[in-house]
């Protein structure tokens, strides 16, 4: 079985997400989804989500090529789940830029031999969380 990981803030999840979702599904059998937590989502992006992480995880749960979401990690090094979840495949947005540049030499650094792919974007024009969210 074909692993595939994700990783996203799904602040009000629209189209663009349901293809970042299909896309990653794609590439395996099982989709795990890890949903960051409000205090990840702040420092990065300097504002809280529109929706607590709580709210964020329950609808990412109920999307239909969801096979497994969790919260993210607190207080530990960022790619820890990484190791903890084991996947096969990691899928990563076409603008996801937050975690990633470090990412293969991290996946090395574990001993860990996972496959990156970049997914294409879906109407960005139109479905973008910054756009829809202000």
């Amino acid at each position: 079985m074909i692993k595939v990981l994700v990783f996203g803030t799904f602040d009000g999840l629209h189209e663009g997400h349901k293809d970042f979702l299909r896309q990653a599904k794609e590439q395996g059998e099982y989709l795990v989804v890890v949903v960051g937590r409000d205090s990840t989502v702040e420092r990065i992006k300097k504002k809280l989500p529109k929706f607590n992480e709580n709210q964020r995880l329950e609808v990412i749960q109920e999307t239909k090529y969801v096979d497994f979401a969790r919260l993210g990690n607190e207080g530990v090094p960022v790619y820890k789940i990484i190791k903890e979840i084991m996947p096969d495949v990691i899928c990563l947005g076409y603008d996801q830029t937050h975690f990633t540049e470090k990412l293969e030499e991290e996946i090395k650094a574990m001993g860990l031999d996972i496959k990156i792919i970049r997914l294409k974007s879906f109407e960005p024009e139109k479905y973008k969380s910054s756009l829809l969210n202000k």
